[in-house]
């Protein structure tokens, strides 16, 4: 059995209406998913399965949730082995540790474009940072600017298929596959 991390873009299916992730962990195990575990209320499993490919993960994770909320959701699915590399990668060990909510990562399905990523720089104010590392996209945020350009520039449109999640929680997924 190999352990896998899926994040899921988005659990809000329509006005006042998200997905609840007791009814996410229920689709999983549907699919003969073990182990499932989520990590907060915002689209993030942890579970086993026989080792297979990631993009076929992916392909039944999607239609299997289309299937039982109705609407189509990118999912991104890394190995354990994986995840574990990408949080030893973050580039931005100090800021995590002052203020892991202003750290996150763009967990792309394919590496981001080399040249979209020098685009994000433009949008950066002058307290925060970019960087790609393996192709996924670090990015510090300021404390000083309450809404960040560069929060909206990191779009499915300009980089691919990714979703984004902050350092807290890149951490406790590594720490629940292990590391």
């Amino acid at each position: 059995m190999q352990t896998y991390v899926a994040l899921l873009y988005s659990i809000i299916l329509g006005e006042g209406r998200r997905v609840v992730m007791a009814d996410l962990k229920a689709m999983a195990e549907g699919l003969g998913l073990k182990k499932v575990r989520t990590l907060v209320a915002t689209g993030n499993l942890v579970f086993e399965t026989e080792e297979t490919s990631i993009a076929a993960l992916e392909r039944r994770l999607e239609a299997a949730f289309e299937k039982a909320f109705g609407k189509h959701v990118d999912i991104i699915v890394r190995g354990a082995e994986d995840w574990l590399s990408l949080a030893a990668g973050n580039p931005f060990p100090g800021e995590s540790a002052e203020a892991g909510d202003q750290v996150a990562v763009r967990v792309m399905r394919k590496p981001a474009p080399v040249d979209a990523v020098a685009a994000l720089q433009a949008y950066a104010a002058a307290h925060e940072k970019v960087l790609s590392v393996g192709g996924d996209i670090w990015v510090v945020f300021s404390r000083e600017r309450p809404s960040s350009r560069l929060l909206a520039a990191t779009s499915h449109k300009r980089l691919g298929i990714g979703t984004s999640r902050n350092w807290n929680t890149v951490r406790r997924l590594a720490e629940m596959v292990g590391g």
